[in-house]
């Protein structure tokens, strides 16, 4: 099979195109550049897709003795994963860029590109599983629980899964993949991984979102309505965060105050006590199912709704254009524009992004 490695230029991209190579694959190896600063360099261990990044995958490459190139998706990621996560703060919403990325990015332009040149299949260094089923792959959990990115991937719909290779969905560590890639002569054997979003590789989200928005000064209120403090964007604000509330009056029993609603008509942050973030109903959108149709009325169903959060059993139903939840217990801080991933066991039935979610005072 004529296989396109997606070579990020971390130590999971360059194991998995090594086991593709090891498969019998006939395998090219290519590097996504999708910076817009042709200058990003890596700060710390933070961000991917930089130039060191671009290097330590043609090293990759270079080991493994397969063609490399460079592939300049730099418009795409822009258009599909930075606009669209500065419209989703803009709309008071949460979103996830790393699901577009997997959507957009990753897999549907690699995708097309690759098929446009004759390739039969995507390999990525994605911690997931795919298995086969009676209507085609299922995506599944990784064996190793910690790293599992099966969230992240649920979007790519079941076109994806049918021209996508995981290789290392059943390692059962990261030190066994790095201990792998010592021993087949990969230097980036030893790499950190790299962590938060990419395009903001200081970590400084609510810089970067005053950066592109400018500063819009509004008030932030109470639950009775009252405006105690002020923010100098309301975009810059989750539904959960608790620090840099800019809060100006304590509250009557002295304890802390959470964003409970961010408001972009009115340009309003309301806040309140922890309990109140409780929700029990969530309505999600956008769904991808990958499932068959009756599968999310069976029993056995669990959700997801962080892409490191803990399942959660819950009741499902599915109507022609939305995913109806109702959560086994409460959770905290859940917000429109989160993912919502729907299992049964380790296998994911289908995705879908939260538009609303209900506390539990109103449901």
């Amino acid at each position: 099979m004529k296989v396109l490695a997606a070579l990020s230029g971390g130590v999971d991209s360059a194991v998995a195109a090594a086991r593709a190579v090891e498969a019998g694959h006939d395998v090219v190896g290519v590097h996504m550049a999708l910076s817009k600063s042709r200058a990003q360099h890596r700060t710390g261990s933070r961000g991917c897709c930089s130039i060191e990044d671009a290097s330590d995958a043609q090293r990759a490459a270079a080991t493994l003795s397969i063609p490399y190139y460079v592939w300049d998706l730099s418009d795409d990621f822009e258009e599909r994963v930075v606009a669209d996560f500065l419209a989703e703060y803009e709309a008071g919403r949460t979103p996830n860029p790393c699901v577009r990325c997997n959507e957009h990015i990753k897999f549907a332009a690699l995708l097309e590109r690759g098929r446009a040149l004759g390739f039969d299949a995507v390999c990525t260094g994605h911690y997931a599983a795919l298995r086969p089923g009676n209507d085609g792959p299922e995506l599944h959990r990784a064996r190793d629980r910690a790293k599992d990115q099966s969230y992240v991937l649920a979007v790519m719909g079941r076109e994806g899964l049918e021209r996508a290779l995981f290789p290392l969905g059943d390692v059962g560590s990261k030190d066994e993949v790095r201990a792998e890639a010592k021993a087949r002569g990969l230097r980036v054997s030893a790499k950190p991984d790299s962590f938060d979003i990419c395009f903001v590789a200081d970590g400084d989200t609510s810089g970067f979102l005053r950066s592109r928005l400018g500063e819009r000064p509004g008030a932030i209120l109470d639950m009775d309505g009252a405006e105690i403090g002020e923010h100098r964007g309301a975009y810059a604000y989750t539904v959960g965060q608790r620090r840099g509330l800019g809060l100006t009056v304590p509250a009557p029993d002295g304890r802390p105050r959470y964003v409970l609603e961010v408001d972009p008509a009115a340009n309003t942050v309301r806040v309140g006590p922890k309990e109140a973030l409780s929700v029990r109903r969530i309505v999600a959108d956008d769904v991808v199912w990958l499932a068959n149709d009756d599968d999310a009325a069976a029993p056995g169903v669990s959700v997801q709704v962080r892409a490191h959060g803990r399942a959660i059993d819950a009741r499902v139903e599915r109507d022609s254009t939305c995913l109806h939840v109702e959560l086994g217990e409460p959770l905290r801080g859940i917000a429109p524009g989160q993912s919502i991933v729907v299992y049964r066991g380790t296998r994911v039935l289908g995705q879908a992004t939260i538009a609303r979610a209900h506390r539990e005072e109103n449901a």
